[in-house]
């Protein structure tokens, strides 16, 4: 399983881990996923969906119906 959202395709950074005498070696930026259940009204079913943090915050705030018609719009979710 990858790590992605499967809504907004937040994925992983590259970057840096800087010591205090500034010896650099690389690291990663990992995505704060996690694995959630929502209900879409719409179809009566239950969809299962890795999201990111701030991706499950706008879900909460404009609703999953909303969100799914705008990820189809971009090209992210079928």
């Amino acid at each position: 399983m990858s790590k992605v959202c499967e809504i907004s395709g937040k994925k992983a950074m590259v970057g840096n881990n800087v010591s205090f005498s500034i010896n650099k070696t690389k690291r990663r930026f990992e995505v704060n996923l996690s694995k959630k259940r929502f209900y879409i009204p719409e179809e009566d079913k239950w969809i299962t969906l890795k999201v990111s943090a701030k991706t499950l915050k706008t879900i909460n705030k404009k609703g999953i119906s909303a969100v799914l018609k705008e990820a189809g719009k971009t090209g992210l979710v079928k």
